[in-house]
């Protein structure tokens, strides 16, 4: 089978968009992406799918609205980049942003009734985390244009653990490639993503909302009344004891030295215990 240079490029390592297969549930996808490697099949032609299309139509006005919306730039468009110990690892970035950490830049067209900023940062995780780790950076930015007229920023810092997982089962992924032994879902859930709180919110349209406020409104003074009954409590219980009981209220002392209070069931035999 005569295959192009791009496409034997792709074929020799594992990149970002790969990292959302290998760390996905969908297993059709997983054996494609494995026979694709293998060179057994054809890349899928994409031509024809709308919303990709989209994607790689606004990749430069993705990346000229960031630029004018931040005033930091971006660098390093559509470089390919290998890690440097594991060469079956690989990544053609949409660029990184010029700074301190030179963060991954990463460009999305997305439909606006699919759209969350928790959706967003959670779908593309993978494939950002990946990232990171073939250029050893510490954040990426998941920059998006919805078909509603929207443009989200999305700040994502590495995650340790996450990438250990992720480099795991690629590299069995990949031995699979090379063994032509036919690869299983991995199984590991994204971490959720740790946004950034940007947003003042109303919530006065809430009736859940409106309910708790009141709730926490008459409550309020209550609360504070229990602390410091509570913090008075806890002087008075002797140094030396390992419970303190009396008025329907006990006292424990756990072995760390901390108390904690409990209400008591009403028990005749209480009634005449020394505190």
């Amino acid at each position: 089978m005569i295959m192009s240079s791009q496409t034997e490029r792709r074929r020799d390592f594992i990149g970002g968009s790969d990292a959302r297969i290998v760390m996905g549930n969908d297993e059709a996808a997983l054996i494609r992406l494995w026979s694709e490697k293998r060179g057994e099949i054809e890349p899928e032609d994409l031509s024809g799918n709308l919303v990709v299309q989209l994607g790689l139509a606004t990749e430069e006005l993705n990346r000229s609205w960031y630029e004018a919306n931040t005033g930091q730039v971006i660098t390093d468009i559509q470089k390919k980049v290998r890690h440097p110990a594991l060469r079956w690892m690989g990544a053609t970035l949409d660029g990184r942003i010029e700074g301190s950490d030179d963060a991954v830049f990463e460009a999305k067209f997305m439909l606006p009734w699919s759209f969350s900023e928790e959706a967003a940062a959670e779908k593309y995780m993978p494939q950002l985390q990946h990232n990171m780790w073939v250029m050893a950076v510490r954040t990426a930015v998941l920059s998006v244009i919805t078909g509603g007229g929207k443009w989200v920023k999305i700040l994502v810092h590495a995650d340790p653990l996450y990438q250990h997982l992720i480099v795991t089962a690629e590299r069995k992924f990949w031995r699979c490639v090379e063994s032509g032994e036919q690869p299983e879902l991995f199984g590991v859930e994204p971490p959720k993503p740790r946004l950034e709180a940007v947003r003042v919110v109303d919530m006065a349209s809430s009736n859940a909302w409106a309910e708790f406020a009141t709730i926490f409104t008459q409550t309020h003074q209550a609360h504070l009344d229990h602390e410091q009954a509570k913090a008075e409590l806890k002087s008075l219980v002797p140094e030396d004891a390992k419970e303190a009981i009396g008025h329907g209220v006990r006292a424990k002392r756990s072995k760390t030295g901390a108390v904690s209070f409990n209400l008591m069931t009403p028990d005749p035999e209480l009634s005449n215990a020394v505190v």
